[in-house]
């Protein structure tokens, strides 16, 4: 049963250029501080960072991954922290994505609700803020 204290399993993904140019694509969000090197340390960035927007989809995967079904998600918020630097190799940067049930709610209908805290994590350091999803938990 899920409860208050669960744990979903942990998600590492790992984001790449190539990533970050299909999500530019799909998104119409070709700022170049998202693909150029020159740019992104031009304006102060340590180099090509993530969309953010990529970053919140990638943490709601961890969610969705857990609960089995991306329509259960009634609602989800973050708060952008710090940038995911994407270096110019095969590698990539690496995302932790972990999360924690924080409460389980019934409404009249019996519907049970799970509040999850998540936590995403790049290069040793949180990258969203007060990540916090509700989805309804089936059964």
């Amino acid at each position: 049963m899920i409860e208050k204290g669960t744990e979903l399993p942990p998600l590492p993904l790992r984001v790449t250029r190539a990533d970050l140019v299909r999500y530019a694509g799909a998104s119409g969000d070709f700022n170049p501080i998202h693909w150029s090197d020159r740019v992104a340390t031009a304006v102060g960035l340590p180099g090509v960072i993530a969309h953010g927007m990529l970053t919140m989809a990638l943490a709601a995967r961890l969610v969705t991954d857990w609960v089995g079904d991306p329509a259960a998600v009634r609602s989800y918020s973050v708060r952008f922290t710090r940038p995911v630097v994407v270096p110019d190799d095969d590698e990539g940067a690496l995302l932790e994505l972990s999360g924690k049930v924080t409460a389980v709610t019934e409404g009249d209908d019996g519907t049970r609700v799970a509040s999850v805290l998540i936590t995403a994590r790049f290069d040793e350091k949180t990258v969203l803020g007060k990540a916090v999803a509700e989805v309804t938990l089936k059964g």
